[in-house]
């Protein structure tokens, strides 16, 4: 019996300093990134019990996150999208991860960005 036909986890505009882009100056100092996720998770038929152990932790997501965003430098925000979506599909249960990344500070009349989609084993 499916209990859950519908699961996901979100995290909404997670604000990082990453070293990433082409230029220059952008090597010299972090740049603020703003990064969105939506995870979306096979259908369960067993109750989670309230317990921790029974879901995906999205502290593992976010930590995971952080620490991937910290480890090195990125020419690109499709690049630090895909490495992103690497992450989230390894997770247990996530059969779908979509993931944006904006540069909120390269313009000041607008955000400019990147966004993919995922399923696991595409």
């Amino acid at each position: 019996m499916e209990l859950d036909s519908a699961r996901r986890i979100f995290i909404r505009d997670f604000r990082l300093a990453v070293s990433i882009g082409i230029h220059d100056f952008e090597r010299d100092a972090p740049q603020v990134v703003v990064v969105n996720v939506d995870l979306m998770l096979a259908p369960t038929d067993r109750q989670h019990g309230d317990r921790i152990a029974n879901v995906l932790n999205y502290d593992t997501v976010h930590d995971g996150i952080a620490a991937l965003a910290g480890s090195r430098h990125f020419n690109l925000q499709e690049t630090l999208v895909e490495a992103i979506l690497d992450l989230c599909l390894a997770q247990p249960g996530v059969v779908e991860a979509r993931v944006s990344t904006e540069k909120p500070d390269v313009y000041k009349d607008c955000r400019v960005g990147y966004e993919a989609v995922r399923r696991k084993g595409s």
